[in-house]
């Protein structure tokens, strides 16, 4: 019997569909702080735009594919509780039920990764044990009485940290340098600490935290295999043309915060935040969903070319968002770059849909993918 065995499909349902709830009222809240003509709600919902979208949504992913690789009835508490969060906090606003909610999934996801430690422990994993300490730290901090804005370095380490520990999981494969590892720690221990230098000492603690940013980038552009599956064809080289994509953008946000350090609001706040939450960690689920929903549903998401399309829709999309509305203060452009970043998420859920219906396949994990990430794979994003 496979691990995942041990959590039925069905019971997964219920988490999944609050974390696309969750995305969808992400997407309606990233609306009305655009300013877009959509009706206003009577609960100030647009308040917790990111934690719908990093703990409703990403976190809820995350959780669920951590879930099935434990293959335990009471690892879905992580999602559930992350799920039932996100939707308290779309009926109510901030409140202290929705953040204790998403709190309480953290701690069990450090669970999760705690009961994988004991069955086979690895840098990988302290990686995505790092980004669940993250997640908590920044709930801990948001319930302690912090603005959103103060909580982001530790939500970035939530993505950033479980992203790069899946990465390494697969750069074994590859690796040939005995340091790598070694590395991979430094960096690791210097977005960690970055982070907490952001809360501890926000005006200089920032540019350490974007220094660490880009240790990681710089770990993954010398050692992630996707800078040579990018040559290959179908589905390495579409996730290997993500995961890139989503480097760069990454690389953005650590010079903004290394040069730059703290912003709280405004153009560079925007650019900053969604270079990591849409550039990065969007485009990172965008080309690992072909994996995961076979993984985490047993349904297949055969490759097809369509799915570059909101792929190139989105960093195109981003890329005016941040270059002609935050960069150059066009606000009209900003607006509507906006706008099409939320059509881009919108289509991709639409094509995957699509295509998963259409074509049908077996829903064992083409030998292909194989070859493009690790065994357990991360929506990280």
């Amino acid at each position: 019997m496979s691990r995942s065995a041990g959590v039925p499909v069905r019971w997964r349902l219920p988490a999944l569909a609050a974390g696309a709830l969750a995305l969808l009222a992400g997407l309606y809240t990233g609306l009305l702080l655009l300013g877009a003509a959509v009706p206003a709600p009577a609960a100030a919902v647009e308040q917790v735009h990111g934690p719908l979208m990093v703990f409703g949504f990403v976190g809820t992913l995350i959780a669920l594919e951590r879930t099935t690789a434990l293959g335990t009835r009471w690892a879905l508490l992580a999602p559930a509780c992350s799920g039932a969060g996100a939707l308290v906090l779309v009926t109510t606003g901030p409140n202290l039920a929705g953040k204790t909610l998403l709190m309480m999934a953290s701690v069990v996801l450090l669970g999760i990764c705690r009961a994988l430690w004991g069955r086979q422990p690895s840098t990988a994993l302290l990686a995505q044990a790092s980004g669940a300490f993250g997640w908590y730290a920044a709930t801990l901090l948001w319930l302690a009485g912090y603005a959103i804005a103060e909580l982001v370095p530790w939500m970035v380490v939530f993505v950033v940290a479980t992203i790069a520990g899946e990465r390494l999981e697969l750069a074994h494969v590859a690796i040939r340098d005995r340091h790598a590892e070694r590395w991979f720690l430094a960096v690791l221990a210097a977005v960690l600490a970055g982070a907490t230098a952001s809360t501890l000492w926000p005006a200089s603690g920032a540019h350490l935290f974007g220094a660490g940013l880009l240790a990681v980038t710089t770990w993954l552009a010398v050692f992630d295999v996707a800078r040579h599956t990018v040559q290959a064809k179908a589905l390495p080289r579409y996730i290997a043309a993500g995961l890139l994509a989503g480097y760069g953008w990454l690389t953005l946000a650590g010079l903004l915060w290394a040069g730059a350090g703290t912003t709280l609001q405004g153009p560079r706040y925007d650019a900053t935040l969604h270079a990591v939450f849409l550039g990065f960690t969007m485009s990172m689920i965008f080309v690992h969903a072909p994996v995961i929903l076979p993984a985490v549903l047993r349904r297949p998401l055969p490759y097809h070319r369509v799915l570059y399309v909101p792929l190139v829709l989105l960093h195109a999309s981003l890329l005016v968002r941040v270059g002609l509305g935050d960069a150059a203060g066009m606000d009209r452009v900003w607006r509507w770059a906006g706008v099409v970043n939320v059509v881009a998420v919108l289509a991709f859920a639409a094509c995957a849909v699509t295509v998963s219906w259409l074509r049908r396949a077996p829903t064992e994990v083409p030998r292909a993918a194989a070859t493009s990430r690790p065994t357990a794979v991360v929506a990280g994003p």
